[in-house]
């Protein structure tokens, strides 16, 4: 059956933000005392998980709630990040077809309404932001209670490998996108439920 709630994550999955991402950690780098990543090992951390990724760069598990809060606050200073090609389209076309629609994001809520635009934002059902980088399952499962929707009826989308590994501890179908932070290649490997090369294959999938 195709499922009744999408839950997406945003930066990588909707939104292009990376660029900015980017720019923004190697400003903070000095202040945090983490390795500033040329292209080449930014190319070969697109392979790690996210634990990884963290350890090769230098950074302290402990001082991810303050850099969580900086990029947070130049977030708010910057302008929206685009979202990627298809996906107001795909967006809608769920949204018209009656798919309950959530986000869970450790971006704020107000940066992603910024994104999305009102219109978009207001047939987003379910909106559980600033999720720390390891707390997304809790907030698939507060998803689903707010929803009413059991977890074999949901699929979560994401572009990293926390978000599959988040969407199984949820009991939660993990769809992957080809599109976002992580290596297409690396993704489909972990074998998630669907995987996307494009926006309109999310809804053809829900039947749409």
């Amino acid at each position: 059956m195709p499922p009744r709630l999408v839950i997406f994550d945003f930066d990588g999955t909707l939104a292009d933000s990376w660029p900015w991402l980017l720019a923004a950690l190697d400003g903070l780098a000095p202040r945090f005392g983490f390795t500033r990543p040329d292209q080449a090992e930014l190319e070969a951390l697109r392979a790690c998980d996210a634990p990884t990724v963290m350890r090769r760069l230098g950074v302290s598990r402990w001082r991810l709630p303050a850099i969580g809060t900086e990029l947070r606050r130049l977030a708010r200073e910057a302008p929206p990040p685009p979202l990627f090609p298809g996906v107001a389209g795909m967006l809608d076309r769920l949204a018209d077809a009656g798919i309950a629609l959530g986000i869970a994001s450790s971006n704020s809520a107000a940066q992603i309404r910024r994104t999305l635009g009102t219109a978009r934002s207001a047939r987003i059902a379910h909106l559980a932001a600033e999720a720390s980088l390891f707390g997304k399952a809790a907030r698939f499962r507060r998803i689903l209670r707010e929803s009413g929707i059991a977890a074999p009826q949901a699929l979560a989308v994401g572009d990293e490998l926390r978000d599959i590994a988040a969407a199984r501890e949820a009991g939660i179908a993990a769809g992957a996108v080809a599109w976002g932070y992580a290596n297409p290649d690396r993704l489909r490997a972990e074998a998630p439920d669907a995987f996307f090369e494009r926006p309109e294959e999310i809804a053809r999938l829900c039947g749409v």
